[in-house]
Parts: C-alpha cells; structure tokens; sequence
C-alpha cells in the first residue's frame, strides 16, 4: 500500500484505569478532577514509607497463580490465552477488547498482514521473581512451562499476537517511562511508510511491590500518606511520584481506511519527535535540554507552530527534578508569555510508567473531542521554574486545534507527540 498521508488517525480507545475502565467515567473524572490515588499496602510492612497507590477497580491480580485473578464479567479472556500472561497482560487484553469495540472493529479485521501490534511494558517484576524462585528451589530442574512468556518485557506482544491472530508487525518496546510513546511515533511511521493500514498500540503495567517499591530505593516515590496531596506536579511540595497500574490501546489507522470503512475519527496524529539528554541513567537534564529538542522534532515534523498549540499534555510526575527540568524546557520552547495551557494528569492518575505516554496520548484526544483541557490537580504553590507557564487548577474549557503529549524515561529519552482534532 503506497503512503497517501503524512498522518494517522485514531479510531478506537480504550481505558483500564485508575480513574475509570471505560471513556465515559474517564472524561467525567478528568472534567471534576478526581483522582484514583487511595490508601494502598503494598506488602503488609507498615514500616513502609510508602503508603498510597492508584490501583485499578474492580481487577483483582496480585497472585502469581492466574487462577486466583479476578476481573470484570464483561471480558471473556480465555484459559489458553491467560497462562500465558502477567497480571498486566490481564489489563492490556480488556484496554484492547474495549478499543475495538469503539473502533467498531472484529477479530476478522484485525488477524490481517496490513495490522500490527505494538506494546509497551516493563515485563512482570513479581512473574519473574516467582518462577526463578520454583527454579532455584529445585536445582533448576523443573520450571513452569510459561514463565518466560509470562514474566519477561515482551510478555505482552507474545500473548496479545498470538490471541489476536496478528500477522501484520509485531512488536516490543522498553524504553522505561517513554516506551508506550514511542511504540505510538513508531505506529505513526508505519502508517506514513505504507507497511501497515492499521497498528494497535497498548501500554500497560503491573502494579505491586515488585514492580514499583523498587523506586522507593531510589527516592522517586512520594512517601505523602495524604492521597489528597500525594501526587502534585510542578508543586514546591511534591516529593515523589505516586505508582499505578493499568493499560491504554489506541487504534491507529491510515486515514484513507478509516473514512473508507466511515469509521468515527477520534483524532489525528499530525507529527511526533525523540532526542535523548546524554547526560544522566537517571534524572533529566537539569534544563530539559533533550526535552526541548524532542518537542521541537515534533513541532517541526507536524509543521506546527509552538504559538498554534492550545494545550500540553505534560510528563511531570510530581518529583522536584523532573518537574523542574520540564518546566525549564516548557519555557524555552513556548515562550514567556505562551497562551498555550499545560496540565499533568498524573496528579489523578499517578504514574503509569510503560502505560504513561499511551494513556495520556488517549486523555490528549479526549480533551480535543469534548473541548476541555483537564486541571493541575493539588498544585497550591506552583515551582518557580513555571514562572509563565499557564497551569489552569481545574478543568478548563478550551476548544481545541492542535495539543502536545510529552513523555520522559530513564537514560535521558524524550518522546513527543502532536495531535490534531479531527476536521
């Protein structure tokens, strides 16, 4: 198929999250600004700083044995697919079922070489730990027949392609808390290059203490027990990010086979950019410089001005450096006196991780659909960095053209996106 457009739509969304499990009860907790943060024990230590979480409802799945998971009655995930899978793998099986439901898409249409699959997960910490532990125990003599596709960071393309029937590119990415995004830049360049009509992209992760109390080692987690102000980006008290689990699938199609079959266009992704800091395994650079050439990139490959944005998507995840050094980026970028106005979610949702730049790519589109941009939940006392930045608290109506979704990982990556509403 020859490439007939420089951009992809999205036709189909899909949520399993700690604000909501489906776009409705999303939308409505982005509009009041309630968010998913509670009281979470992570392991039944109360000698444990950390003290809240943003868990799914309604997902029960911290066993390592899947016959002990629950879920929703409204999936129907089938044995043979489900021992394969780690407990994210639960969450990225219904994100996709309710993405093609809303792409009004069967399985026929999707088990086709011109449809691909793109994941994004850090591969199941508590999985792997369980099934090395049964090795050693027996001299490594006898294993689970599914540990590694169960446990390993390609769990999710291994179990979802085959279920699905994918025969179009298949494919993994682990780039720390960038991955989900770049697996939707790299979807985009699929689509432009005319290899594929169609690529779903989900990203998804667990959420337990394997997964997530080993960044308490590393001081990233919040150890605020208010749920109330545990996840505030770009505050002077923000002291660490607040964990989630979950998943988010996108459908993204060429926009000729969407109007062709008069599918409903949930928006257009116009342009996307990467750059990486080259500075630290960890910590952004100090003034967001990989971040300014990322969101540049992307600007420039969508063929928008920064002063035609309406709204950003931020990455910020509440802790002082990061929030900081994407502020400084922000600023350069946009301008001292930008109109454009600039929110993180995260303060609803806690971070995601692998899950954080698909998810808040679909709250992008979201936003562009129902005409509003979602507040800067518990931001009291914005940093000084944001000097200039318009960082509205609440949810603010704002018809929008063209919005921003950055995303930032370990060893300095930088992912940006440009969405357009659909015209």
């Amino acid at each position: 198929m020859a490439r007939t457009s420089r951009s992809a739509v999205v036709t189909g969304l899909g949520f399993i999250t700690s604000i909501g499990t489906g776009r409705d009860e999303v939308v409505s907790r982005l509009r009041s600004g309630r968010g998913g943060v509670v009281p979470y024990d992570f392991c039944g230590n109360p000698n444990l700083a950390v003290k809240v979480a943003a868990p799914v409802p309604g997902f029960v799945l911290d066993s390592p044995s899947w016959r002990d998971w629950q879920w929703p009655v409204a999936y129907d995930l089938p044995r043979e697919t489900i021992r394969g899978m780690a407990p994210h793998g639960v969450y990225a099986f219904c994100a996709i079922e309710q993405a093609l439901a809303d792409a009004g898409l069967q399985a026929a249409d999707i088990g086709t070489p011109d449809t691909g699959l793109f994941c994004a997960s850090a591969g199941s910490a508590m999985m792997l730990h369980h099934h090395v532990a049964e090795l050693r125990e027996s001299g490594f003599e006898r294993g689970h027949p599914m540990g590694v596709v169960s446990s390993i960071a390609g769990t999710l393309n291994f179990n979802l392609a085959a279920h699905y029937h994918i025969t179009g590119a298949v494919a993994g990415f682990v780039s720390a808390c960038t991955a989900s995004s770049h697996a939707l830049g790299y979807a985009l360049d699929e689509i432009r290059l005319g290899r594929q009509q169609r690529v779903i992209v989900v990203g998804a992760e667990d959420l337990n203490a394997e997964t997530d109390l080993p960044f308490a080692a590393m001081r990233a987690l919040s150890t605020n027990p208010d749920p109330a102000t545990a996840s505030r980006p770009f505050d002077m008290q923000r002291d660490g990010f607040v964990p989630t689990g979950g998943a988010v699938a996108l459908v993204l199609e060429a926009p000729e086979v969407a109007q062709s079959r008069r599918a409903r266009v949930r928006a257009e992704i116009v342009g996307w950019g990467q750059s990486a800091d080259g500075y630290s395994v960890a910590m952004s650079h100090p003034e967001g410089a990989g971040l300014q050439r990322a969101m540049q990139r992307a600007l420039g490959d969508a063929g928008v001005d920064p002063a035609s944005l309406d709204y950003v998507n931020a990455h910020a995840t509440s802790t002082p450096a990061g929030d900081r050094s994407e502020a400084l980026a922000l600023r350069a970028v946009l301008g001292s006196a930008s109109r454009t106005l600039i929110s993180s979610t995260k303060g609803l949702t806690g971070h995601g991780l692998s899950m954080a730049g698909a998810m808040e790519a679909a709250f992008c589109m979201l936003a562009l659909e129902e005409g509003f941009v979602p507040g800067n939940a518990h931001l009291i006392d914005p940093d000084p960095a944001c000097e200039g930045l318009r960082l509205p608290r609440e949810a603010t109506a704002c018809p929008s053209e063209y919005v921003m979704n950055n995303s930032s990982g370990f060893g300095g990556s930088n992912v940006c996106h440009i969405f357009r509403r659909w015209r």
